[in-house]
């Protein structure tokens, strides 16, 4: 006697028939990875175009003078000239200054707006404070030429309470550090507390309930839960500060065309280096700043990395 089996019902595959699910997962990765090479395909273009092969140029003429290897010869004519040292002590004093004004303003600032509970007002606070990061750096410059003048600043009672009574004073050479510090920060921090609010939204509800169970208020949740878990995100946030902070050259080139060179023009290590380039024609001595400050960027950089555990797995 021969059994045969009942038909499959409509719709239903024969086992028999079914692909391996191994092999559909297999070839679903096979197209996303496609894809995402597709996508970084441009990236790579871009970073090698702008990015690596400028670098490696810059090596090269670090090292060569009219096309003949100097060693370390453009290094020390650079390290010699007069302007070299106070254009290091301004560029650091105003990372410093950036760095430190970021890391405590963004972070607290980025703690209350997430700790407003109004809908409406939080997501209000955030549209706010990312319109001056819409702002192009040689229009924000532009802009707070207005608000340094005592003579038109709608803040110039503050100003002249303060003793200065023209832009001139204002924007005194001791006075710059200062200054680069409040413009950067009104154009950048806003993007960096949208971006810390994004991260302090991905902190677990459990986490942050079971703290307020234990009777941990607001100040003690932000120290031992919240700031721990943005450690990350606070490093990433010092890398790309640094890296932004140490090409400082669209400030003080501004302010110094809008005050006749009060501002000198060799005020940071970029200005330096472009001085060396198309006044000079020395373009060996410019590539010798140009890879301090790849070097020294990236001595910092690391120490970030480590320190704020940015590669490590959860």
């Amino acid at each position: 006697m021969t059994v045969t089996a009942p038909p499959a019902p409509a719709g239903v595959v024969p086992t028999g028939r079914r692909r391996p699910a191994g092999r559909r997962a297999g070839r679903m990765n096979a197209g996303q990875s496609r894809y995402g090479y597709v996508f970084v395909s441009g990236y790579t273009l871009l970073l090698l175009a702008f990015g690596l092969l400028p670098t490696l140029y810059a090596i090269y003429l670090a090292f060569t003078r009219n096309g003949a290897f100097v060693g370390f010869d453009n290094f020390v004519r650079v390290f010699g000239d007069y302007r070299f040292l106070p254009a290091v002590a301004h560029v650091a004093l105003y990372v410093v200054y950036w760095l430190v004004s970021l890391i405590i303003f963004v972070v607290i600032l980025a703690l209350i707006v997430h700790a407003v509970r109004v809908r409406w007002l939080g997501n209000a606070a955030r549209f706010l404070f990312y319109i001056p990061g819409a702002i192009a750096g040689a229009s924000s410059v532009l802009l707070w030429l207005f608000v340094l003048d005592p003579s038109v600043s709608p803040v110039s009672a503050l100003l002249k309470s303060m003793g200065y009574d023209s832009l001139v004073s204002v924007v005194a050479v001791g006075n710059l550090p200062v200054v680069f510090t409040v413009i950067a920060f009104w154009a950048g921090a806003g993007g960096w507390i949208v971006i810390m609010y994004g991260a302090l939204n991905n902190i677990s509800g459990d986490i942050m309930e079971a703290a307020r169970i234990d009777g941990a208020g607001p100040v003690q949740t932000a120290w031992h839960i919240q700031l721990p878990m943005l450690t990350k995100w606070i490093s990433y946030m010092g890398i790309m500060s640094l890296a932004a902070g140490t090409q400082l050259f669209v400030e003080p080139k501004i302010l110094a065309q809008a005050t006749k060179n009060v501002v000198p023009e060799d005020y940071s290590l970029n200005q330096l280096a472009y001085l060396y380039a198309f006044r000079q024609n020395d373009f060996s001595g410019s590539a010798a700043i140009s890879i301090v400050l790849l070097v020294v960027a990236l001595g910092l950089s690391t120490i970030f990395i480590f320190r704020g555990r940015l590669f490590d797995s959860e």
